[in-house]
């Protein structure tokens, strides 16, 4: 018997002042600095990948195939890192982000998921971890050799 299909309530239109749509608007989805400098640190490693992954889920900002590992760049703020001081929530119309970012953790958490049934090795590097770049570097490496190994 087919399980009953969960319908979400409509959410209502969020009213944004045109300052605030300008500013959201220039903040970039994609090749962020962060996006970059991970790349960097993949390819001193000799790894090898693919960016703009939209038929894997989550689309990560590094996959390689055929080894099966995924890595995603998170920002701190919109994927709300716990006791990160960049995850603020912000003062005006505050349920909406509070909803907000609840939904996208636990997208985050359903991609993660859905990669690992598929085979995949993810790792998430937060937007906060590159302020210490030789930290990042020694948990890329861990995670290299977990991969080519």
């Amino acid at each position: 018997m087919p399980r009953p299909t969960k319908i979400k309530p409509a959410k209502p239109p969020l009213l944004v002042d045109p300052e605030t749509s300008a500013r959201l608007a220039r903040i970039r989805q994609k090749d962020t600095a962060a996006e970059q400098a991970v790349r960097r640190v993949l390819h001193e490693f000799g790894l090898r990948f693919r960016i703009r992954n939209r038929d894997l889920p989550g689309a990560p900002d590094a996959a390689n195939r055929a080894r099966r590992w995924a890595v995603f760049v998170h920002g701190c703020f919109w994927h709300a890192h716990t006791g990160c001081y960049r995850a603020t929530v912000p003062k005006r119309n505050r349920d909406f982000w509070v909803t907000k970012f609840a939904d996208n953790r636990a997208r985050d958490t359903r991609v993660l998921r859905a990669l690992r049934r598929r085979g995949y090795r993810a790792l998430v590097v937060w937007e906060c971890e590159l302020d210490d770049v030789e930290k990042l570097a020694r948990r890329l490496r861990t995670f290299a050799g977990r991969i080519v190994a």
